[in-house]
């Protein structure tokens, strides 16, 4: 069932519940003739253009959020953890698990704001959890059957079972204390200790086994086959050694030297142009809707890229940089409250921020050259890194908002919005690449990433928001009852998780296209139980 469907269904049904309520409330009325009904159309009529009008915008807030995370924020990311010389285990729980759940943990905080909105959040991500599990699992499945590295899975479905669970009693309860909220957590940190020393104890057994093949005892292709790291394959993916060949192959034979402003220039075109050779037409209908904002990004914010030879040093566009990136982040923290911010009611905080970008930009190209970054390059990667995320943050702000206003306009509760729109908004994203992922023939790694991932999503958009409302209100945290359909959505990922557990294992870890198709049409009969939930056209006990 695609979202179009789906979002089609809702509209269809929240337009039924509208009339039916339009209807019994004239059916209970004086006839008060034509111009009555008409003022009700009308009524009914201007609702849903704005509804219509508030859908454009989420689209293009979604656009936002996917190219802030994929372009800027991910790549610093990247870029922080080289420079820390993390290891690949580390990296990918910690650095890479922010970057590709940036949308829904920042959403997550967001809604976490204020109580009426907070089923947003659980909708979205119990809502994405389903959805990655099911559909994006299911896709990977189809796409490339396989078996599945044993120990990680059963590693990563058992601590997302505990943090679903952890997570439904605090709903159940409807408050959360201090020491839960850290508790919720520490859970992660026991979680990215254990992705470590099972690191550890592989490669410990791995070089082990191997020392014994050079002797002639054993034979390590029955290890690798079964219990593989789940991480071992990434530095295939990474392609710094690619990537450097490949553009060696274009560069020119004899020495050139661009100027500064085609420097400028250059670093300003987002488009490849031998990518766009390869592309279709509708990548590359896409690609130009999306460049104004892609530009706009490429002044804002800075991208430090390891993989190239010169870390993507962009002499003239990098101390521009340091002029923008500090009144961006002011004008859009806090959703643009320090905009207008006074020092002392008589100097403007934007202007103290614009001449001190302007002085580092003027030091900064005066002391560097265009060939070589500078020592201090890596710091480019720690301010691309809080201007996007503070872009995210105000983003993701802005979509909560935006839903509850649709969910008010459609008669919809946060819940269903949570797990529709905003689930699909924040996953389709790591659906694409976790199937481009298995199709270069890497299934293991995109079924970690699909487990993985949610889980530093749950415990850190749920432990991180809940965190931020307690120091902001000094008290404990309280939910809001959002009814039956929480329960049916903590109960259909709480059961998808159980039958992966078991009928994995039984299936010896191997995972084929009648799994993958029995998990899609799990997600679609969940799916539709939800909505008919929400519409009142189930009703349970």
């Amino acid at each position: 069932m695609s979202s179009a469907a789906v979002l089609s269904l809702l509209l269809v049904l929240s337009y039924h519940r509208q009339v039916s309520w339009g209807s019994h409330v004239l059916a209970n009325q004086p006839v008060v003739g034509l111009a009555g009904w008409s003022s009700l159309n009308n009524t009914q009529t201007n609702m849903f253009q704005d509804s219509n009008d508030k859908m454009i915008w989420l689209l293009f807030l979604f656009v936002i959020l996917g190219l802030t995370a994929s372009k800027f924020f991910c790549p610093n990311l990247s870029a922080i953890s080289t420079s820390l010389h993390l290891t690949h285990n580390v990296a990918g729980v910690t650095f890479l698990a922010l970057g590709n759940g940036a949308p829904d943990v920042f959403s997550a905080i967001a809604a976490f704001s204020h109580p009426h909105t907070a089923g947003l959040a659980v909708g979205a991500l119990f809502g994405a959890g389903i959805f990655v599990t099911t559909v994006v699992a299911g896709s990977v499945a189809l796409v490339k059957p396989f078996a599945v590295a044993s120990r990680p899975f059963l590693r990563d479905v058992i601590f997302y079972m505990v943090a679903v669970f952890w997570t439904f009693l605090m709903l159940f309860r409807g408050t959360t204390a201090l020491g839960e909220t850290l508790g919720y957590l520490s859970l992660y940190v026991v979680y990215v200790l254990t992705v470590i020393i099972s690191a550890y104890i592989y490669n410990r057994q791995k070089h082990s086994m191997t020392s014994s093949v050079q002797r002639g005892a054993h034979n390590p292709e029955e290890f690798d086959s079964s219990d593989s790291s789940d991480y071992e394959d990434v530095p295939c993916l990474t392609g710094g050694s690619i990537q450097q060949e490949f553009e060696s192959e274009y560069r020119p034979l004899l020495p050139y030297s661009e100027s500064t402003s085609q420097i400028l220039l250059s670093s300003l075109n987002p488009v490849d142009n031998r990518k766009w050779r390869r592309k279709s037409w509708g990548w590359r209908v896409f690609k130009v809707l999306k460049t104004p904002l892609e530009v706009l990004l490429l002044l804002c914010v800075p991208v430090v890229d390891p993989d190239k030879e010169d870390r993507n040093w962009r002499r003239p566009l990098n101390c521009f940089h340091l002029i923008t990136a500090p009144l961006v982040c002011v004008l859009t923290f806090q959703s643009g409250m320090y905009g207008n911010y006074m020092i002392q009611g008589q100097f403007p905080l934007w202007l103290l921020m614009l001449l001190l970008g302007l002085f580092l930009s003027a030091i900064v190209f005066c002391s560097t050259t265009n060939d070589c970054p500078p020592r201090y390059h890596t710091l480019f990667a720690l301010l691309g890194f809080v201007v996007s995320a503070v872009l995210i943050s105000a983003a993701a702000s802005e979509v909560v908002s935006l839903l509850h206003m649709l969910g008010v306009a459609l008669s919809l509760s946060n819940t269903v919005l949570g797990l529709t729109l905003l689930a699909w908004g924040n996953s389709i994203g790591d659906c694409f690449s976790d199937i481009t992922i298995a199709r270069q023939g890497y299934p293991r790694m995109a079924i970690a990433a699909c487990f993985g991932g949610i889980i530093f999503n749950m415990l850190f958009g749920v432990g991180i928001g809940c965190l931020l409302q307690m120091i902001k209100t000094d008290s404990g945290v309280q939910f809001e009852s959002q009814g039956l359909l929480t329960w049916v959505l903590a109960g259909s990922l709480g059961l998808s998780l159980v039958l992966s557990f078991v009928i994995v294992p039984l299936s010896r870890f191997h995972l084929d296209r009648r799994y993958g198709i029995f998990l899609i049409v799990f997600y679609a009969v969940f799916l539709l139980i939800a909505l008919l939930t929400e519409f009142g056209l189930i009703h349970f006990g």
